[in-house]
């Protein structure tokens, strides 16, 4: 049986806003440590990423905003392309190290065939535009594999459990049906990047494919768990994907800094099993989570589910969600079904 691909490098922290940013690369190596003091790093193979060209990148972006974040190393800001921004801070080496996580994503997707999974932790960076940096992240990487796969998948279904909405991705495939995305977020109405509703739902050929299920803030792991029920397996299901890619951010954790779930890293675990069992063929990044303490601690554990490894879950204070939270993801979850299930003959 063919281990799992995991890429990494330590050249992963060069990816770095530095000063008091949320984004700490050191998250990578924390996790990557852990998984081998928990030895759920010997069921993987490790490899090295490359990084990504320029031609790869212009699968995605522009080659004027290419342009500009090779700018940005020379110090140089660029506030139309969202550089040098309180959110995306310049940094030295940063198109170096962005076409770094960029190639771990892309290599990730190369090195997927049937029947495996492949993980590129230091991606999902989900918010980054064809022309614009946004959200901590500066290219798409996301896109980018995306695109690798489809040179040699037909249909990927793209399901996103970060706390924010994957705009970025969204945006690139929303006038296509070879791509599904599915993005479960905290609402755009109390959180970045403010958008995410379910009546954005792709365009032309692509109307239907893009599905939004947003969350009224503190949703906790009784509504989250059964509204991710209800929606991603019965669509995932229906659309008949050549492969899954899922964003595992970890920032609904109730302890994030940044956003306002209060999932339990039990709960979250429980998604990304229910993620693994709905394809044999699956490219895992990572992606949001800005508590240090949690974050190495889930995603190693993750990475255990995907391997079906047992691990020891820590007992953790355990929340419910509020009437107001449960009756607005009963709406939400309507909208989806009125106006998304008919397109998949649900």
């Amino acid at each position: 049986m063919t281990k799992p691909a995991f890429f990494y490098t330590d050249e992963f922290l060069s990816y770095d806003f530095a000063g008091s940013h949320p984004l700490q690369p050191i998250r990578l190596k924390l996790t990557y440590d852990a998984m081998k003091v928990k030895s759920i790093l010997e069921s993987f193979a490790v490899y090295e990423p490359r990084r990504a060209t320029r031609d790869e990148l212009e699968t995605v972006h522009t080659p004027a905003y290419i342009d500009a974040v090779m700018e940005g190393d020379k110090g140089i800001p660029n506030f139309t392309y969202g550089l040098g921004t309180s959110d995306n801070p310049l940094f030295p080496e940063m198109y170096r190290s962005s076409l770094l996580y960029s190639g771990a994503s892309i290599s990730a997707a190369e090195h997927l065939s049937k029947g495996t999974i492949a993980v590129n932790i230091s991606g999902g960076l989900h918010h980054a535009h064809p022309a614009q940096a946004s959200g901590f992240c500066i290219f798409n990487d996301v896109a980018l594999a995306i695109k690798a796969l489809l040179q040699k998948y037909d249909r990927i279904a793209y399901i996103d459990i970060d706390a924010h909405h994957g705009d970025g991705v969204q945006e690139i495939f929303y006038d296509t049906d070879k791509v599904l995305t599915i993005s479960l977020h905290e609402s755009g109405q109390f959180l970045f990047p403010g958008t995410g509703f379910p009546d954005e739902m792709g365009r032309g050929e692509g109307k239907g494919y893009s599905v939004n299920l947003p969350f009224y803030p503190y949703t906790a792991d009784d509504v989250y768990i059964e509204s991710f029920n209800e929606i991603v397996p019965p669509l995932v299901e229906a659309y008949h994907p050549d492969a899954i890619v899922a964003q595992l951010g970890v920032d609904t954790n109730e302890e994030d800094p940044l956003a306002d779930f209060r999932l339990s890293i039990q709960a979250y675990l429980k998604v990304v099993k229910i993620i693994k069992g709905l394809h044999d063929t699956c490219l895992v990044l990572g992606g949001g989570g800005y508590n240090l303490q949690i974050v190495p601690k889930a995603w190693s554990m993750a990475m255990a589910v995907l391997v079906d490894q047992e691990v020891e879950i820590p007992f953790e204070q355990s929340y419910t969600t509020s009437q107001t939270g449960r009756d607005y993801a009963q709406v939400m979850i309507k909208e989806i079904k009125s106006k998304i299930f008919p397109y998949f003959g649900l």
